[in-house]
Parts: structure tokens; sequence; C-alpha cells
């Protein structure tokens, strides 16, 4: 049960919800999805919301596509982009192959990759996950995440819970704990936000990628990258920018088709122990 709950949720936020097997973190995901209604008090303003649980309800008379597409009509979509869109993310998370499979016949994992796709199909303004990289392999995981910052990136709010204390620790923005009933902020939580580019320790925990770009002699850094990235003079007139690396595949993308595009020089992963690789991409004409 859960007492005193009082929590407001800004856009292009990632907020991570944690706490035992137990506590309510499953509830007040519930409540937040408006799955359930609390008993007092209220929940106002809730955006076009999709919700994933950890267990995806299989047993339904559809194919994989038909149930994508039949989710996409009934959140507003026209049957031609309800199915262009479950044949985009079905092939972003590897399932392709499993598009005119009966839901019943599909394995736990391609199960939750379909289940997954349902929520992200409509681009929620709030999306709401509870333990939803289970039963997903690493592949699908590692789209997932940057599927969750692109949610963020577009202005939406993503609320998640999930037992691997390293998933998405550099993109945060803040996190809470549900202890005996409340919310409480998690320790060492600043609810620093990278959509605004400010720092903390949420901000600078998990895995990071410095990219060295150039643009056009004098042009300033673009405004709005994805993730907010630090940046800093580089050398022969270059930029310097470190970004949490689940945004780094959308800040190259915003880089590269800017007006004018920026031409990307070096990237390097740092964290303990990881590989530094080079490369140099240009916009195309």
């Amino acid at each position: 049960m859960l007492r005193g709950v009082d929590l407001e949720l800004r856009a292009s936020a990632l907020v991570r919800v944690e706490g035992t097997n137990g506590s309510g973190k499953s509830t007040l995901l519930r409540l937040l999805a408006g799955i359930d209604a609390p008993t007092e008090g209220r929940i106002t303003g809730r955006p076009r919301t999709a919700y994933v649980p950890e267990r995806f309800p299989a047993a339904l008379p559809f194919t994989a596509t038909g149930y994508l597409t039949h989710l996409g009509r009934i959140q507003g979509l026209s049957r031609r982009t309800a199915q262009a869109r479950a044949t985009e993310w079905l092939e972003r998370f590897g399932a392709a192959g499993h598009a005119r499979t009966p839901l019943a016949e599909l394995s736990k994992g391609t199960s939750q990759k379909v289940a997954v796709a349902q929520a992200l199909l409509a681009e929620p303004e709030l999306l709401v996950l509870d333990e939803a990289w289970t039963g997903l392999d690493t592949v699908a995981r590692e789209e997932f995440d940057r599927a969750v910052a692109e949610r963020v990136t577009a202005g939406a709010t993503v609320v998640f819970v999930d037992h691997d204390p390293r998933r998405l620790a550099g993109a945060v923005d803040a996190a809470y704990a549900v202890d005996g009933g409340a919310l409480v902020r998690s320790a060492g939580a600043t609810g620093a936000s990278l959509a605004t580019g400010a720092s903390g320790d949420a901000a600078e925990q998990g895995p990071r990628v410095r990219i060295v770009a150039a643009g056009p002699p004098g042009a300033p850094v673009p405004a709005g990258l994805p993730g907010a990235p630090a940046h800093e003079a580089g050398p022969d007139g270059s930029t310097l920018l470190t970004v949490a690396a689940v945004y780094s595949d959308a800040l190259l993308t915003a880089l590269l088709t800017s007006r004018p595009p920026w031409h990307i020089r070096q990237l390097r992963e740092t964290e303990a122990a990881t590989t530094t690789s080079t490369t140099t991409r240009h916009a195309t004409p």
C-alpha cells in the first residue's frame, strides 16, 4: 500500500523507480499508467500513455502484426500507419520473422518484443515500463535503450523499473525508491536533467561517448541537441561533445542533419576498460 505519494513528472525526463520486491513499485507504475486508480487523492494531467508489464498476456487471438496493428488503431493511428509502424518495430527488435506467427506460439522473449513494440507504436508522451527488458536478448535490450532515449529526446516522460542497476544509468534524470509505502528520493539521486544540460551524479554514471565534431567556421553548437551534451573547444577548431552513450546515435544524427551539417571526426567511449574507435562521418549532400 502506498501512502502520501506526491510526485510531479516533467516532460523530457527519464525517471527510475527502485525498491525491494513487494514494496509497491508495480502499484505505483500501474497508477501512473492509469490501469489502477488511487483510493485516495488524485492523478492529474495524464498525457497519452503506454505501459509495458513484466509479463505479456500472449494468449490472444492475433498474429504479432495483427495485434500491433489492432493496438495502433485503438491508439488513433490509421490502419496503414499502424501496419507500417508494426513492421518497423518488429524489424528493429529482430522479430520480423515472427510477424505472422500467432501470439500464443511465440517464445517469451519474442512475446516481450511485441509487448515493447505496442507501447512505442503511437509515440506516447508518458511511457511506463515495469521490468520491460525482462526476457529480451542483448541486441533487443540495446535497441530498447535507444528507443527510450528517442522518446525522451522527443519530449516524452519515461518512468521505469528494472532489476539491473546499470540500466540507463548514464541517462537517468531522477531516481526514487518505494520504501515502507512511501516514495523517497534514492540515495545519490540528484534530479539532474540531461534535457536541460544540468549536471550531477545521476548524469555521470554509466557509459558515455565523446564525439569530436567540426562545424562551419564560427558556427555555434546547434541548440537542443539530444541528451544535452556537455561541450568544449577541441583541437583544430573542432568541438568535443560528451553525452550518455544511450543518446549517442540520436546526437550523431542531429549533428549530421543540422543546417549547415557538422562533420564527425572521432567517437570515443569513456568508461574503464572500454575500446576506443575512430571514424569520420560526413552528411550526405
